[in-house]
């Protein structure tokens, strides 16, 4: 099935509620880059744009007992774990009622099971040490963590990977391989494959190639289960897009890669399948943004309270 043809399967089969929460992602991220450009926020932010497919066909595929590492590109992940955009939104604004007391930011978020960080590959060796406990303790649950191709530069992805195959453990990796690290194309900084590197360690790689999400679930069921039932680690590869930049405006991709990964975008997609119903949702998910971004900014600062 073509890339178009999975899309309009998916704007037909994806529920109301799996639309709402993409279409959330899309404008609280599109949001933040224009609180960025109006010079209203400080720091630094990286953005999911073009992936916010990946989170959300996950969601269910988890359960509340699992815990999920998120990376510098992660508002998607976190808001596919918690219905929370104001929360993430006084965190990077710090603001009252931020999800971190205003101390994380847009990178380093931590509530329940869940934690994000920005430093490339630390989450992995994490990651596995907490799908050890969760094998002796709380069997049936997994930690899923999700990296970058990127990310396959460094040693600790391969340390965490040799234990975890060694002692079988419950941990469920997803790389967004958006065929870019930060500036650098992938094809020039990686020798070999995603899939190469990660069954040298005897673990199971499964690609992804579409963004229909009910065709993801029904490939990743099965396998996720897997996990669970105590079978070994799974790695995950998503081919994805990033039709935004690296972090606020630093594009550094030539004009006709960019229009590659926009003819490829599900937003563009889903929104030719069925364009009534996605009209709807997106006008309504854009003004649910639009007052959450003026709410929040009228609040005051936060206050750390440990």
């Amino acid at each position: 099935m073509t890339e178009t043809g999975a899309a309009v399967l998916s704007a037909r089969r994806a529920d109301d509620d799996d639309l709402a929460l993409l279409l959330l992602i899309r404008h609280f991220e599109l949001a933040l880059l224009d609180l960025f450009g109006r010079g209203e926020l400080n720091g630094t932010t990286h953005t999911c744009l073009g992936q916010e497919y990946v989170p959300v066909a996950l969601r269910r595929l988890l359960t509340g007992a699992d815990h999920v590492f998120g990376n510098h590109r992660g508002h998607g992940h976190y808001l596919a774990r918690f219905d929370d955009p104001a929360g993430l939104l006084a965190e990077i604004m710090g603001r009252e009622g931020a999800v971190c007391g205003g101390v994380g930011g847009s990178q380093h978020i931590l509530r329940d099971r869940y934690v994000s960080t920005g430093v490339q590959g630390e989450s992995l060796p994490v990651a596995a040490g907490v799908a050890l406990h969760l094998k002796r303790t709380e069997p049936g649950a997994l930690a899923c963590v999700f990296i970058g191709d990127g990310t396959w530069g460094e040693g600790a992805v391969y340390e965490a990977l040799n234990l975890v195959s060694l002692w079988r453990l419950p941990l469920l990796v997803i790389v967004e391989n958006n065929g870019i690290a930060q500036s650098t194309p992938t094809t020039r900084q990686m020798a070999g494959t995603v899939r190469a590197r990660a069954e040298a360690f005897g673990v199971r790689h499964h690609g992804v190639e579409t963004s229909d999400l009910a065709t993801i679930r029904d490939e990743l069921a099965p396998l996720v289960a897997a996990v669970r039932a105590g079978e070994g680690p799974l790695v995950v590869e998503f081919a994805t897009h990033r039709i935004g930049p690296h972090s606020k405006g630093d594009d550094t991709r030539d004009p006709e890669t960019v229009r590659r990964a926009r003819d490829n975008d599900w937003y563009r997609l889903y929104g030719e399948a069925d364009p009534e119903r996605f009209e709807r949702a997106d006008q309504a998910q854009r003004a649910r943004v639009d007052a959450i971004v003026r709410e929040v900014s009228a609040r005051p600062p936060s206050r750390w309270r440990p």
